[in-house]
């Protein structure tokens, strides 16, 4: 193979690793994932769940993606331990029996001027397909330790009779509004060492 050959086999290689989809995980000390609804008509301070884990997979070549989040239910902080303990009770995300909220999206897109996902929110056992909007959307590359970072802002609205968690519809609006605001790392290739 002569040398022009050579040089064209390897610029083409470069530029399909570059094109290649790549994986970042969710970095629970850089995300938060937070819910508010109202009480008694009025607007209600934002909740928040402390452990969220997941992945999301880019495309950089076409601006598209998937994400798969997943919430440790049982980790939900209001900063009142007996509203914890009921928001975990069976009238609302059971936790005994469902302990993790997942969102699995093969959709992102990053185009155009409303970025969005969409895939499948299950809570309680109910699977609900949902739109979020992505108002935020960044990717830089970090000199410390943790490496590439994206950093990602999703919101959307649902109605949490959709997922039975229904009751005492006098008290708590209907309405529940999900925002995340993700971190994620891009995950490392495993370096696998030949065996002599």
């Amino acid at each position: 193979m002569n040398r022009f050959a050579l040089l064209t086999v390897l610029a083409a290689f470069a530029v399909s690793a570059q094109a290649a989809p790549v994986t970042y995980v969710i970095d629970n000390s850089q995300t938060v994932a937070n819910f508010s609804f109202s009480y008694l008509g009025m607007s209600g301070k934002p909740n928040k769940f402390d452990k969220t884990s997941g992945k999301v997979v880019l495309d950089p070549a076409t601006k598209t993606g998937s994400a798969e989040v997943r919430i440790d239910a049982t980790s939900v902080n209001t900063g009142v331990a007996l509203l914890d303990s009921q928001i975990q009770s069976a009238d609302f995300f059971d936790t005994a029996n469902f302990p993790v909220i997942t969102f699995k999206s093969s959709n992102l897109s990053l185009e155009g001027e409303q970025m969005s996902l969409s895939g499948d929110l299950t809570i309680k056992g109910v699977t609900k397909s949902v739109t979020l909007a992505v108002t935020r959307f960044k990717c830089s590359a970090y000199s410390g330790l943790q490496g590439d970072t994206c950093i990602a802002n999703a919101s959307v609205t649902i109605k949490r009779s959709d997922f039975n968690m229904g009751k005492y519809a006098f008290l708590a609006g209907n309405d529940v509004a999900l925002n995340l605001v993700i971190g994620a790392v891009r995950e490392q290739p495993t370096i696998q060492v030949a065996s002599r």
